[in-house]
């Protein structure tokens, strides 16, 4: 007896409809993971002014808050999965020379240029979080850094970062449904004309 797994999971329907849940999905779980990490950042950011303000600190780099310091690595950590996660299920999507870019369609070119805003917007948000958590860390090594508004600009550009990156995980999915159409309409030429 020979089980469909499709239709054991999920009767009635095939594989591209689960696909297509599933990129929903995974488009809702990056943006919550951005905004988690964007909350996370925020918050750190009123815990940090909290700790400045109170004076209970006795260290010489003046008012680090541990709580800042907690909240600014979830924040961090959020903000990596989330990245991974749209990057290893979207997949890599570039061009290889000038004639892949005149005959891409525009969701690639789409995919393509969120990818890049996704990075832009990772490596800002990551550094600004980053240089606010070190400055947390009670360590003396990290007194001279400046960390005023470090974890807003940080939890700003966190949702950012979900917003292209959701787009690009959008976009690049299309693109491969598209060209997976295209070659299997170039497969069914090619197979009539054989």
């Amino acid at each position: 007896m020979d089980i469909n797994t499709t239709e054991f999971l999920c009767p009635g329907r095939g594989i591209r409809e689960m696909e297509e849940d599933f990129g929903f999905l995974v488009s809702i779980l990056i943006i919550s993971m951005d905004i988690s990490a964007a909350v996370l950042g925020i918050e750190a950011e009123i815990a940090q002014s909290k700790a400045k303000h109170s004076g209970t600190s006795h260290s010489e780099c003046g008012n680090p808050s541990s709580a800042a310091f907690a909240e600014g690595i979830a924040a961090l950590i959020l903000l990596c999965i989330a990245h991974a996660t749209a990057n290893l299920h979207g997949g890599c999507i570039c061009f290889r020379a000038k004639q892949d870019y005149k005959k891409a369609s525009a969701n690639k070119i789409l995919a393509v240029a969120f990818l890049l805003l996704s990075w832009i917007t990772l490596a800002v948000a990551f550094s600004t979080l980053m240089v606010g958590t070190l400055a947390n860390s009670g360590s003396n090594k990290f007194c001279d850094l400046s960390s005023r508004w470090l974890f807003l600009v940080g939890g700003i550009f966190c949702l950012k970062h979900g917003m292209t990156t959701a787009a690009y995980y959008v976009s690049a999915t299309a693109a491969k449904r598209e060209e997976q159409r295209q070659a299997e309409q170039e497969s069914q030429i090619h197979g009539r004309h054989a």
